[in-house]
C-alpha cells in the first residue's frame, strides 16, 4: 500500500509540474472561475488579522494569496507537491506586492510542521487528488491549533459540472478509458454528499458543515473553452494524447457541437458546482 501511495504521489507531482505553464497562461480565467469557492472558504474561516494560516495543495497561490492580503500581522504558508505550481504562486505574490506569504514544496501526508502550529487551514480542490485522504485530513488536524478551523472545496457531482463533462463525456464515447480503481484520485471522488463530512468526523473535527457553492467558467467562445481544457485539464490531455489526429478531430467536433448547442449565442459561460466543507479542532 505504501508503495502504491508513493507511486500516485510521484505521478501527481509530475502531472502538476507539467501543467504549471498552462495554469500560468490561464491564471486569470481559472482563478475567476474558482473564486466563489475560495471566497466561501475565507468567509467560513473568519480569520483574525494576525492568524497563521496553512493553504494546502495551493497550486498557483489561491486562496492563500487573498487570505494573506487580508491579514495584518499574520501570514500564509502555502504548500504543494509541485514546485512548478508554487513558482507561479510566488510570481503572483510578487506581482501583487504580498510579502506575508511563503511557499513550501511538501506532501500533505507528511507536513513539515509541529503539532498545533496553525490557526486555520484552507484547501481548495486538493482532496480529490490525495492518495490517502484520511491520512491527509488527520495530518492537517495534527498541525491545527485546538479550536482552529479548516475549510476545503471539492467538486460536486458530474451532472452539475458540464465544464468538464462536456469534454470528458465526448472522449469517453469515442475511446475506451479503463475505469480507475475504486478510491483512486479523480475529479468526482469526493462528490457524494456527506463523504467529506464523514472524513472530517473521522479525523476528530467538530461543528462540521457542508454546503454547495456555484461558479461560472467564462470562456466567451467555444475556441477558448477547448484551448483552456487542453492546457489545464490533466484527464483531458492524458486521454487525447492516446488518440490519432482523426479521432482527436472527431472528439473536438463533438465537444464543439455539445457546447454550441447549450450556448447557441456563442456566449460560453458554463455553470459549475462544488461542495465546501468546514470543521473545527
Amino acid at each position: 500500500m505504501e508503495l502504491e501511495i508513493e507511486q500516485i504521489r510521484d505521478q501527481q507531482k509530475e502531472t502538476w509540474n507539467k501543467f504549471s505553464p498552462g495554469w500560468k497562461k490561464w491564471d486569470e480565467p481559472t482563478m475567476d472561475f474558482l473564486k466563489p469557492m475560495g471566497d466561501e472558504i475565507i468567509k467560513l474561516l473568519n480569520l483574525k488579522s494576525d492568524a497563521i494560516v496553512l493553504d494546502v495543495a495551493a497550486g498557483t497561490g489561491e486562496p492563500g494569496l487573498t487570505i494573506a492580503s487580508h491579514l495584518n500581522g499574520g501570514k500564509v504558508i502555502s504548500t504543494d507537491l509541485a514546485e512548478g505550481m508554487l513558482e507561479v504562486a510566488q510570481e503572483n505574490a510578487k506581482k501583487r506586492g504580498i510579502k506575508n506569504f511563503e511557499t513550501i514544496v511538501c506532501d500533505v501526508s507528511e507536513l513539515p510542521f509541529a503539532d498545533n502550529t496553525f490557526d486555520a487551514i484552507s484547501c481548495r480542490f486538493g482532496f480529490m487528488f490525495f492518495p490517502d485522504m484520511l491520512l491527509a485530513i488527520k495530518e492537517m488536524t495534527r498541525v491545527l491549533k485546538p479550536g482552529g478551523k479548516i475549510a476545503t472545496a471539492v467538486w460536486n457531482i458530474p451532472e452539475k459540472n458540464f465544464w468538464i463533462t462536456a469534454t470528458m463525456g465526448s472522449i469517453g464515447k469515442n475511446i475506451e478509458i479503463p475505469p480507475p480503481p475504486p478510491g483512486a484520485p479523480g475529479m468526482f471522488r469526493c462528490s457524494k454528499a456527506g463523504f467529506m463530512s464523514d472524513l472530517f468526523s473521522q479525523a476528530g473535527l467538530k461543528n462540521i458543515s457542508e454546503n454547495e457553492v456555484t461558479g461560472k467558467l467564462n470562456c466567451k467562445t467555444t475556441d477558448v473553452y477547448w484551448s483552456l481544457m487542453n492546457d489545464v485539464a490533466a484527464p483531458v490531455v492524458a486521454a487525447l494524447s492516446k488518440t490519432d489526429d482523426t479521432m482527436r478531430q472527431k472528439i473536438k467536433e463533438e465537444v464543439y457541437s455539445l457546447v454550441n448547442q447549450k450556448y447557441p449565442d456563442n456566449n460560453v459561460i458554463i455553470d459549475s458546482s462544488a461542495l465546501v466543507i468546514y470543521g473545527e479542532k
